[in-house]
């Protein structure tokens, strides 16, 4: 790493023992990646789901819809990140201390980063340069964790405010920004340490976070405003602000950087943002307002195309698979029990054998 800060060299843990799965029936997800063998392996794409009720990860077939395997994984696991080449996924164990780390093939758990008393880490990246970054809501802070497979360097920094949640990291790792919730505020973290942290009020209790591929913009959903706001990422000034759903819990960008969407928890739907216009262009129903509370749905993910949102239903133990260019919902995916932070894994960062 390039500053000096205390280091932690922490130990390899044995792998997780398996716990029951359960297998779905659903329609094939066919047009997402072709189905590829090698030597009598098929590879397919997966979905990652962590289930913080049920303390598991699951591995969903997209082509099947089928869960092919689910182990336990950590304490009250909340989100989750992958590796840039697929071959992990980091979960931050939000009822706990530490960030583990699974393989993706057979989700075996092969390190436990310990990150002090009361961490309650969050929200999570793990960045294109191998790095991981990860907030500590019960501490204030951030960690940066390096090199996570070799010497595990772990540099912490303050955010100085309370219920630091979610994270957004750039691609230069020059800055980072968490969203408080129980301070009202969106915070920039310098990763360079040469400037402290930088707070501005962003609604009432913001929480999604994204920032734009071409990193320009910062957007952020306040869920208790029903808003979803623009933000300069250097200055912190708010651009814009757009009205949304009601309870936008989450904010994603697709990958082409032409729109966002918001989880309107208490709508049951989405919000679709025009980011080229700053403006918002519909809403796709993804549960009625009256299912909303027995769906329960967080974590929202696009597939690579930007063809497919994926939206955790919390409450019904679902993923709903929708169409991004017709709203519709094509198909509910079982998960564990509470299912609610996702990745997507490439076929050729995993196969399962879907012959037998």
């Amino acid at each position: 790493m390039k500053r000096a800060f205390s280091l932690l060299v922490l130990p390899f843990l044995a792998a997780c023992s398996p716990a029951p799965s359960n297998v779905s029936s659903a329609q094939g997800w066919t047009e997402y990646e072709p189905l590829r063998k090698v030597e009598g392996q098929t590879f397919a794409p997966a979905l990652l789901v962590a289930n913080k009720r049920g303390n598991t990860l699951s591995k969903i077939d997209l082509e099947t819809g089928k869960e092919v395997l689910r182990l336990d994984s950590c304490a009250n696991p909340h989100e989750l990140a992958t590796a840039p080449d697929g071959q992990h996924v980091a979960l931050a164990c939000y009822g706990g201390t530490t960030v583990d780390v699974f393989r993706t093939r057979d989700l075996a758990k092969v390190k436990s980063i310990e990150l002090g008393e009361n961490a309650r880490p969050h929200g999570i990246v793990w960045h294109n340069d191998g790095d991981i970054f990860v907030t500590a809501e019960g501490q204030r802070a951030i960690y940066w964790i390096g090199n996570p497979f070799v010497t595990s360097e772990i540099m912490a920094f303050g955010t100085g405010k309370d219920g630091s949640h979610m994270i957004a990291v750039d691609p230069n790792t020059r800055w980072a920004w968490t969203t408080d919730l129980g301070s009202k505020t969106v915070t920039r973290i310098d990763l360079r340490g040469t400037e402290g942290p930088l707070s501005v009020t962003v609604g009432e209790e913001p929480e999604g976070i994204a920032l734009t591929p071409d990193g320009t913009t910062l957007w952020v959903s306040a869920r208790g405003s029903d808003k979803a706001f623009a933000l300069d990422p250097v200055t912190m000034q708010i651009r814009a602000e757009l009205d949304t759903g009601r309870f936008p819990l989450r904010l994603a960008i697709r990958p082409q950087g032409d729109f966002a969407v918001t989880s309107d928890l208490r709508d049951g739907g989405l919000t679709v943002i025009d980011l080229r216009e700053g403006e918002v262009v519909r809403q796709i129903a993804v549960s009625s307002p009256e299912e909303a509370q027995q769906r329960f749905q967080v974590t929202i993910l696009w597939s690579d195309d930007g063809e497919r949102i994926f939206v955790a239903e919390t409450a019904s133990d679902t993923v709903a698979e929708v169409d991004f260019a017709s709203g519709k919902v094509l198909r509910r995916l079982p998960t564990g029990d509470g299912g609610d932070g996702m990745a997507i894994i490439d076929p050729t960062g995993t196969f399962f054998d879907t012959d037998k």
